[in-house]
């Protein structure tokens, strides 16, 4: 019986990784691919999710997951949980990547999700009650799932167990099953919604389990959709089982739907399907029952292949295993099974135990399986026979193993002619592979070919940008053919043709991938030869090697040989290339060859020399050679720019039609200023009308060097006025040379450029005017604006007046008047004045623009002229008109003055003359009228130097007192105004006069402002103390004490006693500010102000203040006042007494400067009184803190001790601090002990010695600091059980080990470190620096623990750090330890070597020596045992053997003399065929004797030096080595030498066999004349037959005949007989044969050239493009083939 085809394996006990058994079902349990499976577990403390990662299945992840249930996702790390939120109605669920630990979907379903599953690495399927949700991954992190389609009524109640869709989403399979029939209730009932999505319609039915898979049928060129569904029901009480396949998508009656039965043993009557999975490797179903049963099935055909019961336990769960072909299965019991096919037994067991020969040969093609080889063979050959070759190339194609894949196949295949219709075998057969993979050297070659002669050869491109041809030097023989040099090469370099690659290269002309190659390869390069073959093949390439050889260091090409090469060959262009590379370090020695190469491009192409010299790479050629030949070739811009002469200059520079300008201007910029005026005078004579523009231009460009005084001059000079005109144009905008903008007037007014004479005129600021009025007044040009321009602007308006006045050009003057400058109008008056124009014009001009003109200037104008009356007319018109103009009114105001007509009325009633103006017109005619408009206008300055130029002081006093202003107060009031006292005496009598406060106010501060007190006093007395209206005024009363205060000191307790209504605390400041204390005192008692009195005795009565101060309070005792001298006693430094003013006043608001005082003081008895009191009326901490500090400092302990334990809000912190740095500990204890600080409390018991105490409060801080304070206390005590205590919680800190190790070793502690790091390593926290001090302690003082040490905590030991350390405490055996664990092998092997009494071990150095990496080791570990230990060399050395190089293993031991010793090793590695070794072997085995080992040697190895050991061996004293020498010179092929040693030992079967391999017929002819001689007739009759082809009959009958040995070679001349008769009867058959044939041959010639016609008009153009099918690719048309495409060969033929 056939061995099974499929093999199940339990790959994995979910018990055995500690998950409950209880946990392992439907719910609990899910996978949704081969990678993970995924445990929900239920406990007392919560819910676990273990996952379990099948390709480490042993070391699963456990999560603290509160979900209902999780889901591994099929291809990633990331999980999807949901479950139920309490009080919110549906299910949370929530997505996470577990390698980013980011969460990247969240939602609240509203309804319940009763059945969830990964369809896609990026989609959920959420299957609630009533419908089917799609939930993406992607997008936004709150997305929601959306809705793809309702649920069927028929899944109404059922249990969903599967939802599965296609690849593309366009179909979806919902599976539910429901409780069974009454009379079957274990016969679970299942339902199937099929939906369509592109569609949106489903179709209910009846199934248990279903899965789809895409997959290409045969027949078809695209793969079809499936749906393999497998139904258990029960149908008029008979159950139907049955597995259905049906294509889905398809057309009607083409569609396929296959169905088979589902056989189920009757002991499993009531079992049913629970999973289906399909192989897309194989293209199998495999359907697993809930009691374990497995069915498979093919797909395509619906066949059952095998059925077999694969768990004794309940199947609750299976996934497909696509890397396997197989599936997982997950039964009750916890095993996870996994099924596969077993590729060996699968096609035996189909074709054998099936008996099913089509199915067996189709798995085999599709799973690619061994077993069906005789099957195939014997397809392709019924095939072929019966003449269906593209059927027979397709099973060629697919066959298993690739067992039809040769040339013998490809021959055959395009042997055969196509059929009509159809497309040729062999293309059949190359598409196929195509399809499937790659093609082989020999079908790559084939494809190749095929499609060359199609000309398609861009489809070879794509197939070989794919990587699905294989190189070989036919096809890139044949792509080079076909021009395709690149791919040619890429070919080459595929298989590795070095001749090949440097031809192509050559060919290509890539020169640097040439060199760059030779280079890799060694290769020597024959430059000659190869430029001449790439001149005549590829000109480009030959430049590029030209190029690179002459690089070269040496040169590998003459220069000047390089370049007769190209020039012979008339390739001027590559020459050319050539040259301009080679020259291009424009060297003095290339002179000749750059005058060359300029002279061959003038003459045969300019351009290229005209290129070259602008580039301007060669200067060391003969420029006036080239400057000659380029004035011949038409390149003038090039002659100027070689010829140094001015003459050559001049006469090519007037070919400026020839001459690019831009370059020409550019040479001008080289020439000298007088060599570029001449050029350019000659360019302007000899065609001024064409050069004239460019001469300008150069002239624009080169005005710098050649000044524009010259160019200006060259051009006036040529009468060339457009010029100019155009070259100044240029610069008019950035010069400012007044000459410039002259000449451009001058010439654009000769060039009746009118409006540029204006625009000019009007807007440069340069020109020089009075040159330019004369020259347009000269000129009379018609139009007369640039000369008002020049007028107005530079204000020669009487000029411009009088020249237009006197040409009658009155329109101009009325124009410029009323539009261009209304402002001048005045000027123009004056110059018509002047003009003695007529009244009535001059009028009418001035009404013409009335209020635009300026009237004061026309007023000083005409006044100047003594014609003021004529402007009456116009001023009376303004006024009618409404004007408000001052000037206006000052000027009608002057006429009423000179006129006398009533000036009072009008100074008085007009409101818009300026007063000043006419005031001082009227001042030289009437000083009261002057006075009137002054005091109109408020002109005070005006006013006062008129009054006081006429002593009118009275009027003068009365205006200041009126005015009040006090500017003019302290102007009139100034010490420099000689008529001061004479004003003062006026304002005495005009002040009383006033009724108004506010002149009086500004007239007493303009006394004060001027210090005149005394007046001022004086006055006051008038208006204060007399019966006057300001009597009672308080302010007077303030200044008038003020001004006593100041002036007169004895009359201010007079002053303080006669007035009562005055500021008292202003008045009492300002008596302080002026040092009168005293009387300040008296005006704060005067008006009850008794803390400002004790204040002036405080800070303002130096002498006994302090004492009357305190007399004062005691007399009046009031808590302020005392207060205040408090705070006087407390600035003194009298703290004690001011804390006892401060206890009266009761007054705590200055407590912190008082807190600090009475530190400073250290007063603390007197502070304790003074806090408890303000304690009473603050709640501030840092009272209480200073209470604190004060019983602290007085040992109050007692009262500090109950005032802590009452409420307090001390600071007690920060006061322990303190007492702690000033070194009161018993204080400072009890308060960190009342905190508690526990850390601050240790440090205090340290100090006082309670050590036990202090570990404990360490223990209860648990700080490092703290704990390192205690341990280094504790060490210094040698408290070391304390000090252990301590530092076990220190050394857990890594950052803190190195101190406190350093702590102990500092003061000698070895002992006791050692100890407490011994302690430390069995600590939970224990970290790698405790085991690695311990070790380095070890090494330092335990020298003898070290080992052990290291050998128990390697892993958990700071490697490189110990090995510091053994190396400087010289531990060897123990640094090769820690070497060889931190894979230092080298440093391990030159440990071992360098220290081997201490260090080595031969098995560990064995170890090492594999791992070493420096191949030095090896030959110095060699050399070491070969000194030290030799009997274990050999040992070594087979353990060495792949590291090391024989060759140098042998030299080694050969200068050492002890080949001998390697002799086992020199055996074992012979095979490597190294000749050194084969060599010394053998050299070995000649003096041992050994003639066997030794022609095993020689016969196995040829590597060595044969001839040297034949001839060693060939004067052997023993015959063997002798036969061993002949048979080294058989070996090599010198027969005779060979034949001579045989026969000189009498070894004649030696000579005989020799001879007859030698195929020499003159050595067989000569050993047979040997024989003879020494009469030995068996050896001549068995040389005949030994040497029967060597020997010609002839000869041998005449030997025989003549020396009478006929008998003995007669048997040889019947075999010669026989021999020579059956050739000529097989030629006579043969030649009969012959002639039938070529008749037959000329009878079917017709016939066969019809038939390759036909193959030529049927055969494809090429093979189908990427993308297209078989059907699309061929058509019967002549010639027809479309290209689909260079994408890829996408679905092959």
């Amino acid at each position: 019986m056939a061995a099974a085809p499929i093999t199940v394996n339990e790959k994995l006990q979910l018990t055995a990784l500690g998950v409950n058994p209880a946990n392992i079902n439907f719910r609990a349990v899910t996978a949704e691919s081969e990678r993970y499976v995924t445990v929900r577990e239920q406990g007392e403390a919560g819910n676990t999710v273990v996952i379990i990662d099948m390709a480490n299945p042993m070391a699963p992840t456990r999560r603290q997951i509160s979900a209902d249930s999780a889901l591994m996702c099929i291809d990633k790390k990331v999980i999807a949980l949901k479950a139920v939120t309490p009080g919110t109605a549906g299910d949370n669920l929530q997505v996470f990547n577990l390698d980013t630990k980011t969460k990247l979907k969240a939602y609240q379903m509203p309804e319940t999700v009763e059945y969830w599953k990964w369809i896609n690495p990026n989609m959920l399927g959420l299957v609630t009650a009533g419908a089917v949700y799609h939930w993406s991954i992607e997008g936004a992190p709150d997305a929601p799932p959306v809705k793809v389609f309702e649920r069927t009524p028929n899944l109404a109640g059922a249990q969903i167990i599967s939802y599965r869709t296609t690849a593309d989403l366009k179909w979806s399979v919902l599976i539910g099953i429901t409780a069974g029939a009454p009379e079957r209730p274990q016969l679970a009932k299942g339902f199937m919604q099929l939906h369509s999505f592109e569609q949106m319609k489903s179709q209910p039915l009846e199934a248990h389990a279903a899965a789809f898979a895409s997959v290409k049928l045969t027949g078809r060129d695209a793969p079809s959709n499936l749906i393999a569904f497998a139904q258990k029901t029960l149908k008029d009480g008979a159950i139907v089982s049955k597995l259905h396949v049906i294509e889905l998508g398809g057309a009607p009656g083409v569609a396929v739907k296959r169905q088979a039965e589902l056989f189920f043993p009757a002991e499993f009557a009531d079992d049913f399907p629970v999973s289906l999975q399909i192989s897309d490797k194989y293209g199998l179903v495999y359907v697993i029952t809930k009691l374990g049963l497995l069915f498979v099935y093919d797909l395509e055909t619906a066949t059952a292949v095998y059925r077999n019961r694969i768990s004794p336990d309940p199947i609750f769960l299976a996934v497909g295993s696509p890397s396997t072909g197989g599936f997982y299965a997950v039964n009750r019991r916890g095993q996870v099974i996994l099924g596969t096919v077993n590729e060996v037994t699968m096609v035996p067991f189909v074709s054998g135990q099936l008996q099913n020969l089509g199915l067996a040969l189709a798995i085999a093609k599709r799973g690619n399986l061994p077993g069906a080889e005789a099957l195939v063979g014997q397809q392709f050959e019924q095939l072929f026979a019966s003449g269906a070759f593209k059927e027979a190339a397709e099973v060629a194609a697919d066959s298993p193993k690739g067992l039809l894949r040769t040339k013998v196949t490809m021959d055959r295949l395009k042997a055969v002619a196509p059929q009509p219709g159809q497309k040729p075998p062999i293309l059949v057969y190359l598409g196929l592979l195509l399809q499937k993979g790659n093609l082989n050297p020999s079908e790559s070659g084939e494809l190749t070919r095929l499609v060359l002669s199609q000309n398609k050869k861009e489809l070879l491109v794509n197939w070989w940008n794919e990587g699905k041809l294989e190189p070989s030097e036919e096809m890139g023989d044949m792509l080079s053919a076909a021009g395709d040099k690149d791919l040619a090469l890429k070919v080459y370099q595929g298989c590795g043709s070095s001749t090949k690659i440097i031809g192509a290269l050559a060919e290509k002309g890539d020169i640097s991938a040439l060199v760059a190659y030779t280079g890799q390869t060694g290769q020597k390069m024959d430059y000659m030869f190869l430029l001449q073959s790439l001149m005549m093949t590829n000109p480009a390439g030959a430049v590029a090697l030209a190029k690179m050889a002459v690089k070269q260091v040496p040169p590998q090409l003459d220069l000047n040989t390089a370049a007769e090469l190209f020039l012979q060959r008339n390739m001027v262009r590559e020459a050319t290339a050539f040259l301009l590379d080679a020259l291009s370090p424009d060297l003095p020695q290339h002179a000749v060859l750059q005058t060359k190469l300029l002279e061959i491009n003038l003459i045969t192409n300019p351009q290229v020399a005209d290129a070259i010299l602008a580039n301007g790479t060669l200067t060391h050629y003969d420029k006036p050679r080239v400057a000659q030949l380029c004035e011949k070739a038409g390149l003038y811009m090039r002659a100027l720019q070689h010829y140094t002469d001015i003459v050559d200059i001049k006469r090519c520079i007037v070919n400026t039609h020839a001459i690019d300008p831009v370059t020409l201007t550019e040479f001008f910029g080289t020439l000298s200023k007088e060599w570029a005026l001449d050029c350019l005078k000659e360019m302007l004579v000899t065609n001024p009308q064409q050069n004239l523009q460019l001469v300008v231009n150069i002239a624009k460009e080169y005005t710098d060097q050649l000044s524009s005084a010259k160019v200006m001059e060259l051009l006036e000079k040529q009468n060339a006025w457009p010029g100019l005109y155009f070259y100044l144009g240029s610069r008019l905008a950035m010069s400012e040379d007044p000459k410039e903008h002259y000449k451009y007037i001058e010439a654009a007014a000769k060039t009746q450029q009118i409006k540029e004479v204006e625009r000019v005129t009007r807007e440069s600021n340069v020109y020089p005017p009075e040159q330019v009025k004369d020259l347009l007044m000269e000129m009379k040009l018609p139009d007369a604006r640039p000369l008002i321009n020049v007028c107005d602007r530079f204000d020669m308006v009487e000029d411009l007046t009088t020249f237009l006045y006197n040409n009658n050009l009155l329109r101009y003057i009325e124009g410029y008047v009323q539009k261009v400058s209304p402002g001048k109008a005045p000027q123009v008056v004056g110059a018509l004045l002047d003009a003695e124009a007529p009244d009535e014009f001059i009028n009418n001009l001035l009404l013409s623009v009335r209020s635009l003109l300026p009237v004061d200037k026309l007023v000083e104008v005409v006044e100047s002229r003594h014609r003021l009356k004529l402007l009456t007319p116009f001023l009376e018109h303004l006024i009618g008109e409404g004007t408000t103009d001052p000037h206006v009114h000052n000027a009608l105001g002057k006429v009423i003055i000179d006129t006398n007509n009533n000036p009072e009325h009008f100074l008085s009633t007009n409101p818009f003359y300026d007063s000043l103006v006419v005031g001082k017109y009227a001042e030289r005619r009437d000083p009261n009228l002057a006075c009137v408009a002054y005091k109109r206008g408020s002109c005070d300055d005006a006013l006062i130097e008129c009054t006081t130029k006429n002593s009118m002081f009275k009027l003068q006093a009365r205006y200041v007192v009126e005015r009040g202003d006090g500017a003019l107060w302290l102007k009139v009031l100034d010490e420099g105004n000689p008529d001061r006292r004479s004003l003062i005496d006026q304002v005495s009598t005009a002040l009383p006069e006033s009724r108004h406060p506010e002149q009086v106010s500004i007239t007493v501060k303009a006394f004060m402002t001027k210090e005149l007190h005394v007046e001022l006093i004086e006055l006051l007395e008038k208006i204060v103390l007399q019966a006057t209206a300001f009597s009672n005024n308080a302010n007077l009363q303030n200044l008038l004490i003020l001004t006593a205060i100041k002036a007169d000191h004895g009359r201010v307790k007079v002053l303080i006693h006669k007035l009562d209504n005055f500021d008292g605390t202003a008045v009492a400041e300002k008596a302080i500010e002026h040092g009168l204390a005293e009387e300040a005192f008296e005006i704060y008692k005067k008006f009850d102000k008794k803390v400002e009195a004790i204040l002036v005795l405080l800070e303002h009565v130096p002498e006994d203040g302090l004492k009357r101060a305190f007399d004062y309070a005691t007399k009046v005792n009031e808590a302020p006042v005392w207060s205040e001298l408090a705070h006087a006693q407390l600035r003194s430094g009298e703290v004690a007494e001011a804390i006892a003013s401060y206890l009266l006043a009761q007054d705590s608001s200055n407590y912190s400067e008082v807190v600090e005082k009475a530190k400073g003081q250290e007063v603390y008895g007197e502070l304790v009184k003074y806090l408890l009191m303000v304690r009473k009326k603050h709640k501030d901490s840092k009272i209480d803190t200073e209470l604190v500090y004060a019983y602290a400092k007085t040992n109050q302990i007692g009262a500090l001790e109950d005032f802590i334990s009452a409420t307090h809000q001390a600071n007690l912190q920060a006061c322990g601090d303190r007492l702690f740095n000033e070194g009161i500990y018993e204080a400072a204890r009890i308060l960190f002990q009342h905190i508690p600080n526990w850390a601050r409390l240790a440090s205090t018991l340290v100090k006082l010695n309670r050590f036990q105490a202090a570990v404990d409060a360490a223990r209860k801080a648990n700080s490092p600091r703290c704990w390192k304070e205690v341990m280094f206390a504790c060490v210094d005590a040698q408290e070391f059980r304390l000090a252990q205590l301590a530092g076990l919680s220190i050394i857990v800190n890594a950052d803190d080990l190195d101190e406190a190790s350093e702590y102990y070793q500092r003061r000698g502690y070895f002992n006791e470190l050692i100890q407490l790091l011994e302690n430390g390593i069995g600590l939970e926290r224990a970290h790698m620096g405790i085991f690695t001090e311990l070790g380095a302690l070890y090494a330092r003082y335990r020298h003898e623990k070290l080992l052990e040490h290291l050998k128990l905590f390697c892993n958990r030991i700071n490697i490189p750090r110990l090995i510091r350390v053994c190396d400087e405490q010289q531990h060897w055996k123990e640094l090769t330890y820690l070497y060889t664990q931190y894979d230092e092998w080298d440093n391990a092997a030159n440990t071992m070597m360098a220290h081997s009494p201490a260090a080595w071990e031969h098995v560990l150095f064995k170890d090492v020596s594999i791992k070493v990496s420096n191949v030095e080791v090896h030959y110095r570990s060699l050399g070491f045992y070969l000194d030290e230990h030799p009997d274990l060399l050999v040992d070594l050395l087979n353990v060495l053997t792949t590291r090391l190089d024989h060759a140098r293993v042998v030299l080694q031991f050969r200068k050492a003399n002890q080949l001998p010793l390697i002799k086992d090793y020199l055996i074992g590695v012979q095979k490597s065929n190294v000749a050194e070794v084969n060599d010394a072997l053998n050299e070995l085995l000649v003096e041992e004797e050994d003639y066997e080992a030794l022609h095993h040697s020689i016969s196995q190895y040829d590597n060595f030096n044969q001839l040297g050991l034949a001839a060693e061996l060939e004067k052997h004293e023993l015959l063997e080595f002798r036969r061993v020498s002949a048979t080294l010179y058989k070996q090599n092929l010198r027969w005779r030498k060979a034949v001579d040693l045989a026969k000189a030992d009498q070894l004649y079967k030696d000579a005989m066999e020799t001879t007859a391999a030698s195929g020499d017929g003159d050595l067989a002819h000569e050993l047979l004349e040997f024989f003879i001689q020494i009469k030995e007739q068996e050896c001549f009759a068995a040389c005949l037959y030994a040497c029967y082809d060597l020997l010609r009959p002839d000869n041998v009958l005449e030997l025989a005949w003549r020396n009478k040995l006929l008998d003995m070679s007669f048997p040889y001349i019947i075999q010669v007989v026989k021999e020579y008769t059956g050739k000529v009867d097989l030629l006579l058959s043969e030649r009969k044969d012959e002639v039938a044939h070529e008749e037959e041959k000329e009878k079917e010639a017709a016939a066969q050239q019809a038939q390759v016609n036909a193959y030529a008009t049927l055969t494809p153009l090429a093979l189908p493009g990427p993308g297209m099918t078989p059907d699309s690719y061929y058509q019967p048309q002549a010639g027809a083939f479309e290209y689909g495409g260079a994408a890829g060969f996408g679905g092959g033929f």
